[in-house]
């Protein structure tokens, strides 16, 4: 089974929910650089600050502060990694080829106006990192996390209007990693606009095993 793999895919396509699944069931360790940046943030640290005015604004964190964190985190790493919103950037993929081999990237695609409705109904524990759906996946009490009992709460980057500019800076910024991955033959689209979490994790281990 390929070891070393990268999930693309737009804002709300289901990236985070797949790495959690493929963590549980094959024993990958995910590497989330947005759970990363949102953990600097929460603790205000100096690397947080700077990448805080990006990301509540819906733009991308600039390279050079990504890469450093991701090389400070795969150090300790044995085993089958995988890399959840990262790359983004043609740059940070020819950065991660230098730092370990990828041996497959999935890209999950999903319409735009799939996105925007999953991502502007989405709530986040601020504790635990949690993620619910208001329609989709709703806590069993209204904005209450039901693993830790903490408030929910709706992250900046996921009001709609910021949504929306998200997906132009996705479109514009990381469509090329399709091509990227695509030239070297390490490419495989899973459609992620129907079916269920499990029926696309099926088709996901599927592409590992080939």
């Amino acid at each position: 089974m390929k070891s070393r793999i990268v999930l693309l895919g737009p804002p709300g396509a289901g990236k985070g929910t797949q790495a959690e699944i493929l963590e549980k069931e094959l024993g990958f360790t995910k590497l989330s650089t947005g759970d990363m940046l949102r953990e600097e943030i929460r603790n205000k640290t100096e690397l947080g600050e700077k990448a805080k005015i990006y990301v509540e604004s819906g733009n991308l964190v600039p390279d050079e502060i990504v890469i450093e964190m991701i090389k400070k985190r795969i150090r300790d790493i044995s085993g089958a990694i995988l890399f959840d919103g990262y790359p983004r950037t043609v740059k940070q993929a020819d950065a991660l080829a230098h730092i370990t081999d990828i041996d497959l990237a999935i890209n999950i695609d999903v319409k735009d106006e799939v996105l925007i409705n999953r991502i502007a109904k989405r709530l986040m524990c601020p504790k635990c990192g949690a993620v619910y759906h208001l329609v989709n996946k709703p806590p069993r009490k209204d904005w209450v996390c039901d693993k830790c009992s903490t408030n929910l709460y709706q992250r900046d980057d996921d009001r709609e209007e910021t949504v929306v500019n998200r997906l132009k800076v996705y479109r514009q910024n990381t469509l090329p990693l399709i091509n990227y991955y695509s030239e070297r033959n390490k490419l495989v689209v899973i459609d992620g606009n129907k079916g269920t979490i499990h029926n696309i994790f099926e088709r996901i281990r599927v592409a590992l095993e080939n």
